[in-house]
């Protein structure tokens, strides 16, 4: 059943908050169960040749691109052999190095759409970074399919329909449900999505959390000065940094911000929302180089979202010092913790007294940006990748009966 945007947001399609919550930080049960062995977990065996889908990839990314990169840079030490990613031109220069491209040139629609689903080259395991694997496995060791993975970030084509344009969310939804019929093994980015997957589909999830980049720490003063120029930041300001889609609930924080006498400085691009957003400075795309400082900049990062998979950029701002007020929702009350302070989706008020006490007690800010910094700590590529490479030895395993 969806999710209304308001009522029904926390709820987040029937999983409890208390699920989301109990899932601590960067180590899920599940992840971290996985992960304990760290960044050598590949030592002892044989080289790995892995193919990945990172078509999802893009310059001007957001968590999902964020994903592919660093779970790339993180894992390529691990696999014994060179990665190959399937990505298109103007991501060639994301990829780490070391990386092998696949470039897809394709510009047109309904070929870019058929690049997700071609053959990734000889491998011993395909990964799709984004719901989409091979449409066909043709490759063979003797009479053995190579496994093929997919990570699926979130459900949020079937929980909250109403945030997505008609055909966005066909495309979605179709590959959401091939991957999850015929991929070996699922990685899912939060308790949250696994047990949405769990209770849609019927399949279980390794959940592999995100986890703030290393350049994510608290910035020098002159860094800070050189992006408050380059941006014309006010000296104190509420900050928001992510898409503008209807999900986002970014009109409500611009309310409260007024209400509250705040100045809201908003970054991120437009997906198809058509909106203005009244807000003191509108950014637009920030390159991620200026994130950090312009995270420790603000006074306050707030995130008023209605659903995530996991939501990256808060714990991106804890990692930078920053206290966050977010809505209270499941996968952000797992991945937050008691580290932020949650309001009601969708209550405006709430939302500004909360906005406007944390500006004003700057105890509660130091408090707040320790365990913040602390929270973000209890995150890593490294676990991630670490867990992510046990499942692709968990599932060769198995296929070879060891």
């Amino acid at each position: 059943m969806p999710i209304s945007p308001k009522a029904g947001a926390t709820a987040a399609a029937g999983a409890t908050a208390a699920a989301g919550a109990t899932a601590t930080a960067g180590a899920t049960a599940t992840a971290g169960a996985t992960a304990k062995a760290g960044p050598k977990a590949g030592c002892g065996h044989a080289p790995l040749r892995v193919s990945y889908n990172a078509l999802a990839l893009q310059p001007q990314g957001t968590g999902v691109q964020t994903y592919a990169r660093e779970l790339l840079r993180s894992i390529a030490p691990l696999l014994g052999a060179p990665p190959v990613a399937a990505v298109r031109l103007a991501a060639v220069g994301e990829l780490p190095p070391g990386t092998i491209p696949l470039v897809r040139r394709s510009r047109l629609k309904p070929s870019m759409m058929l690049d997700q689903v071609r053959h990734l080259g000889f491998a011993d395991l395909v990964h799709g970074l984004d719901a989409h694997i091979p449409l066909d496995n043709p490759f063979r060791l003797g009479e053995r399919t190579i496994p093929m993975v997919a990570t699926v970030h979130d459900l949020a084509v079937f929980d909250v329909p109403w945030a997505f344009r008609l055909r966005r969310l066909a495309d979605q939804r179709m590959a959401i449900m091939d991957c999850v019929r015929r991929a070996d093994g699922l990685v899912a980015v939060s308790s949250f999505t696994a047990e949405r997957i769990k209770r849609r589909f019927g399949r279980e999830a390794a959940v592999t959390p995100l986890a703030p980049a290393e350049d994510m720490a608290p910035q020098p003063e002159p860094a800070i000065a050189k992006v408050r120029q380059a941006y014309l930041l006010p000296e104190r300001f509420i900050l928001y940094v992510g898409s503008l889609e209807p999900r986002k609930d970014v009109e409500t924080l611009a309310k409260a911000c007024r209400h509250a006498r705040l100045e809201l400085v908003v970054a991120g691009k437009a997906l198809h929302c058509k909106k203005a957003i009244p807000a003191s400075r509108v950014l637009g795309y920030v390159p991620r180089s200026d994130l950090p400082a312009l995270y420790s900049a603000a006074g306050v990062v707030a995130y008023p979202s209605y659903y995530e998979g996991f939501g990256l950029p808060p714990l991106e701002a804890m990692a930078c010092g920053t206290p966050v007020v977010a809505y209270n929702i499941p996968a952000l009350a797992e991945s937050l913790g008691d580290a932020a302070i949650l309001t009601r989706p969708g209550d405006e008020h709430a939302l500004a007294s909360s906005l406007s006490e944390l500006m004003a007690d700057q105890d509660h800010r130091e408090h707040l940006q320790r365990a913040g910094i602390a929270r973000s700590r209890t995150f890593s590529w490294d676990r991630t990748a670490s867990a992510t490479l046990a499942l692709y030895r968990d599932l060769l395993g198995r296929q070879q009966g060891l």
